[in-house]
């Protein structure tokens, strides 16, 4: 393991006094300028407050007080913390865990600006066809008019419809919805209403109307516009017209294959396209092979490489690419060549450097082309670590909120050289982390707690990280320095086994695999390996057949923006298995409207429950009135929001509580109606610990808060909108809601790094819960990069050796034993550190 030099100098102090923010409990703290300062502490215990809440919004705040009253509306505020004073802080910038960017388009390539670079590369040291005119920069560009593809205008894809696509089961009528890929609702009917009027036969069955009647409802140019009288025939349409009725109104209709491209290209969110995607015929755009370029961007070549394919390669194979080719490029003897040769050296010099940084932080594996939205919250959050490594500020504090997450041992020593590069460059490092081997080498470490929520918020210890071991209140420190290798759980024996063979989807290239069923399995391997890719994909897509349903896909996907076809067979005891479930870090919702409450479903008992009250009755109040979402109960001012949005002409618009409701979210008369002295406001502030002891004699509400209370969410308010949720809060919410079911058959249940964002305790509890649905005969199959946890399992497949094209195969399989005893697995060593005994293979 890489270590941190510990100078213990440190030149200043930042000196907190007072602190609030949240469950804070008025906190004093001197925290070590220069130096890297290490939170921790159990989920919800505050260190995000301290951090976040408190350290990086106030220094922004007191930075955007230097701004132009009118600019800081353009900039994104923290708000304002609970704190009395903070002395010796410099400017911030804070790198949070975030999914997505709020642009579609953008890319590995342009936030590093690499893409920029490569352009000019191209532009002034390509290598033309002869007779070509010199082309600029944003003719390299598929995103300007430039330089895209004329044929698919830069997206690489032809999308087209054909009759087998849009009316996929002939045997029904137009009236039936023969035609799948109308829109439903009114759209739908106006459509069909205008056939009638236009003399089509909607009752008949699809294959049985002529074929140039079939040709004209599903590609004609035409756009007529006709009366449509809903309800009647055509004979009777023509009747009353002739009698000179008016029409309801005047529709014009528009060919089903018209209609289904232009509402596809219009579409501005990705689940609206991907409701029509099953109806369209995609293929490469044949003038650019899906390279999205004019052809004569693509003429242009440098090394041997257009700037397309360049683009597709990984950071680390590229950056070993233009190294070579600058290296074996003949001397020039003046002259354009000369020229050529000095702004190639000059550009591939900039662009290596920033590639080395990827490489550094481990997501060399990243594509420049691969688009943002596709990364891991880990990935993007590494990706704008190194664009501040290329920056080179000074005398800033770092602020970055689990910067492990998503990171394979291997690649977390490359990461701490990162954060002491930017130490030693001058800055303040602030790091929020649960990683063991992280807060080993931080300078200082800040525990927060002793445990959530109300019972959080105080500092157990701030200073080196060894003096934590005196702490007795600290459960951090039971493993930073006491617990070692320990069996959590019993180790099972396979009832069968789930194989795959011939696997082939993104770098997985003819794998073949087997999972024991009734079993604990961990898939590990180095970031960008191929695990979400074999995990979150192969194995739903492949089990879909014998399952009857495919489960939801992931809204992005893991490897990059247009993965290959999956291909492979399923085989072995797949038959015995009758339901497949994803549990991912994915929100819970994406409105303030949904939360942990409404999501697990115990609300609707709660509702029912104050429905069944005396002057509920009375009054009629069935359980509908008591949802913030329905108009009868809800706030008629915030809307049911509980706060309402203020205007501010030279500031950030201001979110207040209603002064109706005052952010309770009903209305008075709804709030009248109490349920042992609470309101349904009062409830929803209840935090889930002080739920399970209020409705503890209520079987169907305590049972859901048990789980959650169990799985460490005892913190969070029932309230608490979903979008204040980490994903790691998110994806045990969703785990409490699985488990609290009555379990129907043999389940796999498929987890993306379930431990990402957890605390070594909170981990703890969560391995319980895997372990008891493998005793009950389920199968649990889940992706993990913290080799303690994998060191609980009863099966390791360990993808790699390497990412992306050097990865895709499997290194190892086998128990954890026989897996750490693989040399050619980089998972081996750190997984041979959590096995009890000397590492050796055990027995069952």
């Amino acid at each position: 393991m890489h270590s941190i030099n510990k100078s213990g100098r440190h030149e200043g102090f930042i000196r907190v006094r007072g602190a609030a923010e949240h469950n804070l409990k008025h906190v004093d703290l001197d925290i070590p300028r220069d130096a890297l300062v290490v939170f921790t502490g159990v989920s919800g215990s505050g260190k995000s407050s301290l951090a976040f809440g408190t350290l990086y919004a106030e220094a922004q705040r007191r930075y955007l007080e230097s701004v132009a009253p009118y600019a800081r509306r353009l900039i994104q505020q923290a708000g304002t913390p609970q704190v009395e004073s903070i002395e010796g802080l410099p400017p911030a910038v804070g790198l949070q865990q975030q999914r997505g960017v709020p642009q579609e388009r953008s890319t590995v390539g342009s936030l590093t600006t690499v893409s920029n670079v490569l352009r000019m590369l191209y532009a002034r040291a390509g290598d033309y066809p002869e007779g070509q005119g010199v082309l600029y920069a944003e003719d390299f560009s598929p995103n300007t008019p430039q330089g895209a593809c004329p044929e698919c205008q830069g997206l690489g894809r032809i999308y087209d419809a054909d009759e087998s696509s849009m009316v996929p089961d002939p045997s029904l009528s137009i009236r039936q919805r023969a035609i799948a890929s109308w829109p439903g609702a009114w759209h739908g009917q106006n459509l069909r209403d205008i056939l009638i009027s236009l003399g089509y036969d909607v009752d008949r069955p699809w294959r049985d109307l002529p074929r140039k009647d079939r040709d004209w409802i599903l590609f004609t140019d035409e756009r007529p516009s006709v009366p449509v009288y809903p309800g009647l025939s055509h004979e009777e349409i023509q009747e009353a017209i002739a009698s000179g009725r008016r029409p309801d109104y005047m529709g014009n209709y528009m060919g089903a294959r018209r209609l289904l491209l232009q509402t596809y290209a219009s579409a501005d969110d990705a689940g609206r396209r991907r409701r029509l995607e099953p109806y369209l015929r995609v293929r490469p755009c044949p003038l650019c092979g899906g390279k999205r370029l004019k052809p004569e961007a693509l003429s242009v070549k440098f090394a041997g490489f257009d700037i397309a394919e360049l683009f597709r390669m990984p950071a680390a194979a590229l950056k070993k690419t233009l190294e070579d080719a600058v290296a074996s490029a003949p001397e020039a003897r003046g002259g354009r060549d000369n020229e050529k040769n000095l702004v190639a050296r000059r550009l591939v010099g900039d662009v290596t450097g920033r590639l080395e940084r990827l490489t550094d932080i481990g997501i060399g594996h990243l594509s420049l082309d691969r688009s943002a939205p596709t990364l891991s919250s880990g990935e993007l959050q590494r990706l704008r670590l190194a664009t501040q490594l290329i920056s080179k500020l000074f005398g800033v504090v770092y602020v970055l909120d689990e910067p492990s997450a998503g990171l394979h041992p291997a690649d977390g020593e490359a990461l701490l050289d990162a954060l002491a590069a930017l130490r030693d460059a001058g800055n303040s490092v602030f790091v929020v982390e649960h990683n063991l081997d992280v807060m080993r080498q931080a300078e200082w470490l800040v525990d927060i707690g002793p445990e959530a929520g109300d019972r959080g918020g105080r500092v157990l210890y701030s200073g080196p990280p060894e003096g934590l071991g005196e702490i007795g209140e600290s459960v951090t420190k039971d493993y930073l320095f006491g617990r070692g290798a320990e069996r959590l759980r019993e180790r099972r024996q396979p009832e069968d086994w789930l194989t795959l063979s011939g696997v082939t989807f993104n770098n997985l290239n003819g794998l073949d695999a087997a999972f024991p069923l009734g079993c604990l399995t961990a898939v590990t391997g180095v970031s960008g390996s191929g695990k979400s890719s074999l995990v979150s994909h192969v194995l739903p897509q492949l089990l879909a057949p014998h399952l009857g349903a495919l489960p939801e896909e992931p809204e992005e996907e893991a490897e990059g923006d247009e993965p290959s076809a999956i291909a492979g067979a399923v085989g072995g005891g797949a038959e015995t298995l009758r339901r497949l479930v994803r549990i991912d870090q994915k929100p819970i919702g994406r409105t303030p409207r949904s939360n942990l409450a409404t999501y697990t479903g115990f609300f609707d008992h709660v509702r029912r429950l104050f429905a069944s009250t005396p002057l509920a009755r009375e009054r009629g109040y069935a359980a509908g009135r008591f949802s913030f979402n329905v108009a009868a109960g809800r706030c008629p001012v915030c809307e049911g929001q509980g706060f309402v949005q203020v205007e501010l002409m030279f500031l950030s618009s201001l979110y207040v509580p209603c002064a109706e409701c005052g952010g309770a979210r009903y209305n008075a008369k709804t709030l009248e109606v109490t349920w042992e002295g609470l309101n349904i406001a009062d409830v929803l502030a209840l935090t889930v610990e002080d739920a399970a002891a209020f409705f503890a004699g209520q079987p169907s509400i305590a049972r859901p808060l048990s789980v959650l209370l169990d799985l460490g969410l005892g913190y969070l308010k029932l309230g608490q909108p979903a979008t204040e949720l980490s994903g790691g809060e998110s994806q045990r919410i969703k785990l409490a809601s699985e488990l609290q079911r009555t379990q129907r058959g043999r389940t796999l249940y498929i987890l993306d790094e379930p431990t990402n964002g957890l605390h070594p305790i909170d981990a703890d509890r969560l391995l319980r819960h895997l372990d008891a649905l493998t005793k009950a005969g389920h199968t649990v199959v889940m992706v993990e990069h913290d080799m303690r946890i994998a060191a609980q399992a009863d099966w390791i497949v360990d993808l790699g050796p390497g990412a992306a094209g050097e990865g895709g195969r499997i290194v190892a399989s086998g128990t954890p034993e026989e897996v750490a005893s693989v040399p050619d697995s980089r998972s081996a060593e750190y997984l041979a550190r959590w096995l009890p005994g000397d590492g050796r293979p055990q027995p069952y």
